[in-house]
């Protein structure tokens, strides 16, 4: 029973990350369904990309209170099935405020993965933990290999046809829940729900207080807002640039996934023992911005795949700040940092859509006048840029204060 438990929490964050993933490469098509300006469809993008994470950085803290007082089956099945029934919604959605509606909706829901977290902490020992939690990471980042890749094919059915599949899956995940999945927290473990804890904005002003180790939490937020031109940009920039179809994105999305798991599971394990943390984040900023400049440059198609490759090396980057990050915080109070860092996040994909595709739009508008298609990925790589610069001045800092 035990077993079944997990597979169905590997399977929810799984459909997470593919149902977030499938619509990068077709979202725009369903756009110019609605519209034939390109400009128009480039800003209609930002917003509902940025609308999604709003309504996931508002809605995790609650979906989470909720589970705490009701149990985390019934959150998680009205997830799965609003989740699905959204899905469709969209597909058929027939005016932009409808769709704007959707996407809102398809955030609220989305945001099971809090919830699914707790599943995994009620149902886990000492013993399989670690191993249960590493599971969920293995979910999302497969579902993030597959998601675009499904959606790419997909989209060549028609730019209905992902989502209709999302929903599905979604629904038979939601009838697989009913008739199998008991519930992880008992009646009498349950607690009342604390109005403070809904507020998304606490543990992040806490965590940005002067500390000794806040310069490395705005690292960390930089580092993901520039990091989120890939989901912002990549559509709208291949497209727009090389021409690329809606399956040519998502294969190109999926080797970005590849590419970024084989980097976080194996050059982590290599490079970061060899030359430490420090060097490790150093060398992985660089490496970002290094090659986001190349991602803005690009001539060629085929140059994309090769400095996607280059960008394996960036991978090193979060983990070696995530590991210095806490061995500043007591054992006792490492939840509520990965909490705040994941809410940092969370805020870094809301402010992303708003720069990046006011970017690409300035400078693609116009093809006769101050026409770049890549002016968002030279953003992020001067957001890099600053980073580095904070960074290496925070090394330097510590070095006269320990001299």
């Amino acid at each position: 029973m035990n077993q079944a438990r997990v597979i169905f929490i590997f399977v929810t964050i799984l459909l997470d990350a593919i149902g977030l993933g499938l619509l990068i490469p077709v979202f725009p098509d369903i756009l110019r369904r609605l519209t034939h300006n390109p400009t128009q469809v480039s800003e209609y993008y930002g917003y509902f990309m940025g609308s999604f994470a709003l309504m996931q950085f508002l809605a995790s803290p609650i979906l989470g209170s909720l589970s705490d007082r009701f149990g985390r089956k019934p959150v998680l099945l009205v997830s799965l099935f609003g989740a699905g029934i959204d899905y469709i919604f969209m597909a058929y959605a027939p005016t932009f405020t409808l769709l704007f509606i959707g996407r809102i909706i398809s955030g609220l829901t989305g945001a099971s993965m809090t919830v699914a977290s707790s599943y995994i902490a009620d149902i886990s020992t000492d013993k399989n933990r670690s191993a249960n939690f590493g599971m969920i990471g293995a979910a999302w980042g497969l579902g993030f290999i597959a998601g675009p890749m499904l959606g790419g094919f997909l989209g060549t059915l028609g730019p209905t046809a992902p989502f209709l599949v999302a929903a599905a899956l979604n629904i038979l995940n939601f009838l697989f829940g009913i008739f199998v999945l008991p519930e992880s927290l008992p009646k009498d473990m349950r607690r009342k729900m604390n109005l403070k804890k809904l507020n998304p904005f606490s543990s992040i002003m806490k965590v940005l207080r002067p500390s000794a180790f806040v310069v490395l939490i705005w690292i960390y937020f930089l580092l993901f807002l520039a990091g989120q031109v890939h989901p912002v940009n990549w559509t709208l920039y291949t497209q727009t640039k090389f021409g690329w179809s809606a399956r040519e994105v998502g294969l190109s999305l999926s080797f970005v996934g590849v590419i970024i798991a084989v980097s976080q599971g194996l050059l982590t394990r290599l490079i970061i023992p060899r030359i430490g943390e420090g060097a490790s984040l150093t060398l992985g900023i660089f490496m970002y911005m290094v090659s986001f400049a190349l991602f803005a440059l690009a001539t060629k198609s085929w140059m994309v795949y090769a400095i996607i490759v280059l960008f394996s090396l960036t991978g090193i980057a979060i983990p070696a700040l995530q590991s210095t990050v806490t061995k500043y915080i007591p054992a006792n109070e490492q939840g509520e940092l990965q909490g705040s860092l994941v809410s940092l996040g969370s805020l870094s994909a809301i402010f992303a859509p708003i720069l990046f595709t006011y970017l690409f739009v300035t400078f693609t508008k116009n093809p006769h006048h101050h026409y770049f298609p890549g002016a968002a990925y030279l953003a992020a790589s001067v957001i890099c840029a600053l980073t580095l610069f904070v960074w290496v001045w925070n090394l330097k800092s510590r070095a006269r204060l320990s001299s």
